[in-house]
């Protein structure tokens, strides 16, 4: 709402300030209902003081190439045929181990929103480091710049989706 800096006034950076850290908010808040993958802080511990940062695509990435392979809680696997929808019934009474994502030698990753090179990087890192042997193709709605970023966090509502009409 400001179109120079000779209009800038306290109340016009206030409300810009407030906007950015109510938007910062919400991102938090979709990832609430997550028992896993809820944050992307670790604020640290008595031992380690120094608070750090995990992004959410590392976190998922490492959770499927894990090679302890625990039941993932943030990510289901979902029955695509009657074979499947069969097991699933009939897990309710035997035990019967749901598919784990990293079982398979092609993993999909497919990012809505967008993708950074940095982070296209990193997933093909972890799984060559982690799961030596498993195809990964990450597919995005967008390759994302800094800029971009910025502007999609910020400059946008995120909540009404651009359809160009």
């Amino acid at each position: 709402g400001c179109d120079s800096s000779l209009n800038l006034t306290s109340q016009k950076a206030t409300d810009a300030v407030d906007s950015i850290f109510q938007s910062l908010r919400d991102i938090a808040r979709a990832r609430m209902h997550m028992k896993q993958f809820n944050s992307i802080h670790n604020p640290g511990s008595n031992t380690h003081q120094a608070a750090s940062y995990k992004p959410l695509l590392k976190q998922v990435v490492e959770e499927i190439c894990n090679p302890d392979r625990p039941d993932p809680t943030d990510i289901e696997h979902m029955s695509s045929g009657l074979t499947d929808l069969l097991k699933t019934g009939f897990s309710m009474f035997m035990k019967v181990n749901r598919p784990h994502p990293g079982d398979h030698p092609l993993l999909i990753i497919f990012m809505v929103g967008g993708v950074t090179v940095s982070e296209v990087k990193m997933v093909k890192d972890l799984v060559a480091t982690r799961k030596p042997g498993t195809q990964v193709i990450v597919l995005s709605s967008a390759l994302l710049t800094p800029r971009s970023t910025i502007e999609l966090l910020f400059a946008t509502d995120r909540l009404q989706p651009d359809t160009d009409i």
